[in-house]
């Protein structure tokens, strides 16, 4: 396909939850193939390697795209985005926004990226209804306190976390 549209959907993924794995399969409807990029990004402290990352990410695509008969790749990033996307041959950019609070910075960092790649789009999908609330971070604090983290995290994610946790004790 000469005329492929890739995206690139950044993030930190630690680690994937369903409100990531929703905004992935919605995306597969915007281009012909999505690369996955998965953030070293050192600064978040992440509780999950890079690799573990990158894992548990690829773990989780085998079913959607049998669902959507999407290409996915996850591949590992330290660079500036831009620079990756530009890399990638991608022209959209995916982020997804779970609340206003998101907006503001989502917001910048678009006009910010867009001054530096004009020629690469920022597309926003919000949330859906069942997946706002969910975020990384809450996923991990719940887990961590022994909450029930099954609606917010794939069976293979809900183990990792457990295990990592019961590995921390």
């Amino acid at each position: 396909m000469a005329n492929k549209r890739i995206g690139v959907y950044p993030g930190t993924f630690d680690p994937v939850t369903n409100g990531h794995l929703d905004i992935i399969e919605r995306a597969t409807n915007l281009v012909d193939h999505l690369v996955l990029a998965v953030a070293i990004n050192r600064g978040k402290g992440p509780l999950f390697s890079l690799e573990e990352r990158v894992a548990m990410v690829e773990h989780e695509l085998p079913a959607i795209m049998a669902r959507t008969g999407a290409t996915i790749e996850v591949k590992p990033f330290e660079s500036l985005l831009m620079n990756f996307a530009a890399d990638q041959g991608a022209k959209t950019i995916v982020r997804g926004l779970r609340a206003v609070s998101d907006f503001e910075y989502e917001f910048q960092m678009a006009g910010m990226n867009s001054h530096l790649s004009p020629d690469i789009e920022t597309v926003f999908l919000m949330a859906s209804d069942k997946c706002q609330f969910i975020s990384s971070r809450f996923v991990k604090e719940i887990g961590k306190l022994g909450g029930d983290i099954t609606d917010f995290v794939s069976p293979n994610v809900k183990e990792n976390l457990l295990e990592r946790f019961e590995s921390q004790d």
